[in-house]
């Protein structure tokens, strides 16, 4: 399984977003959007200055997202991808919504009142996290099945039944209702170079669709429609941490809604530094078994999460002695090997992932403790023990991380 991604399904959607993407109508209402949204955000210079090619991705991301809603012709379709190629073609990024870059993301539109059948294989090394979240309208949660508690048979393959029924003795089954749309399925690859995300399919069970396929005008229409609301959304989104104190992380998104997991605790903040400023943030884990530090841009969207460090979870950082791990945030390369790098930001947002208690719920001294720090301080402010890196260690830190990054976009 070298890349379970790369499907005919997935190019057959991708190659039809660049044909939406190319529409007139689509065209003017790109040029719209952008207008208003640079218009509500008024981004200072280096967030502007990230626009063009975030926007780009933003509307991409609606495109393809909107195109795969017919619950009756359900298809498994990856989402928030970096730009790739497709042939012969240049295929956009579709990141979006403070995405993880852990994480591989598929979704599949459901209808409350049809029976599928979703069916997999595992891969070799099981993930610490793996979610099939069902949706309804507003993000929030209908049902939910952990990956981990998956019955498979000797291939690794399994089958999950998706109804309105109870289990039974059904080994794998998500229950659904009326109001639920859309799977929302999650697989968090932490060891990039040796962890894939599960083969998935779906079938509709119950014969042959009752409605025709939309027209392509009303694909763009639905693509329009899906762009404006994730504009509103990030900014809504954004405002949970702008409207904080700069460089503090005390706001705990709420877990059943706004597509946030039940067993998750995000802690999402606003950092703004100076060119001679740091922000040093140590997190106590508290048992879990997961946990990820990404940096992102008010437009909802990872920088350059395959060259540089933009992002670390607990497999790509250093841990402390006693199991904490300490961060350290800034435009300039601090020479710490848990560097966060804005990318040439002076400001973004960070959102502190938990995930994966090992007792079900945090341990006692779970949290994250942030400070800013000069430059020209960090050695007497950061631990003994804290690992330095010379400027050959972190390119080949760098070029590790991209080597392990490549098979997602490999053809």
């Amino acid at each position: 399984m070298n890349n379970p991604i790369a499907t005919e399904e997935q190019a057959r959607f991708e190659r039809e977003a660049l044909q939406v993407l190319a529409d007139p109508r689509m065209q003017a209402a790109i040029a719209d959007r952008r207008a208003y949204w640079l218009d509500k955000a008024q981004p200072r210079p280096g967030m502007r200055k990230a626009f063009d090619s975030k926007y780009d991705e933003v509307v991409f991301g609606a495109i393809i997202w909107s195109l795969n809603t017919d619950a009756e012709r359900p298809a498994v379709v990856t989402i928030s991808r970096i730009p790739h190629r497709l042939g012969g073609l240049d295929v956009p990024g579709s990141r979006w919504g403070l995405d993880n870059p852990d994480s591989v993301y598929r979704v599949i539109p459901i209808s409350g009142a049809e029976r599928y059948v979703i069916r997999g294989r595992v891969p070799e090394h099981r993930l610490t996290e793996n979610y099939f979240t069902l949706w309804n309208a507003h993000m929030g949660t209908v049902d939910v099945l952990d990956g981990k508690s998956l019955v498979l048979d000797a291939d690794g393959r399994f089958e999950i039944a998706v109804d309105s029924d109870s289990r039974g003795d059904r080994p794998n089954h998500v229950r659904s209702s009326p109001e639920a749309v859309e799977f929302y399925i999650r697989d968090v690859v932490t060891d990039w170079a040796r962890e894939r995300p599960n083969e998935l399919s779906i079938e509709r069970l119950g014969g042959a669709p009752q409605k025709p396929e939309r027209s392509f005008d009303q694909k763009v229409d639905d693509a329009i429609a899906m762009l404006t609301r994730n504009i509103d959304n990030t900014m809504r989104w954004n405002a949970q941490a702008t409207n904080k104190p700069a460089n503090a992380f005390d706001f705990t998104i709420d877990r059943d809604s706004d597509g946030a997991l039940r067993n998750q605790i995000y802690v999402m903040g606003y950092f703004d530094l100076a060119e001679d400023e740091a922000l040093v943030i140590d997190v106590n884990l508290g048992g879990a078994d997961y946990f990820l530090a990404p940096i992102t841009n008010i437009w909802g969207t990872t920088n350059d999460i395959v060259h540089r460090t933009s992002s670390l979870n607990l497999t790509q950082a250093v841990r402390n002695a006693d199991g904490t791990v300490t961060f350290v945030v800034s435009e300039r390369d601090p020479g710490v090997h848990n560097w966060l790098d804005t990318c040439d930001m002076p400001e973004g947002l960070l959102t502190l992932r938990w995930a994966e208690f090992a007792n079900g719920r945090p341990d006692e001294g779970f949290g994250a403790r942030s400070r800013v720090v000069k430059h020209a301080a960090l050695k007497d402010a950061l631990r003994a023990e804290t690992r330095w890196v010379s400027p050959d260690e972190r390119e080949a830190q760098r070029a590790a991380r991209a080597d392990s990054y490549a098979w997602r976009i490999a053809e």
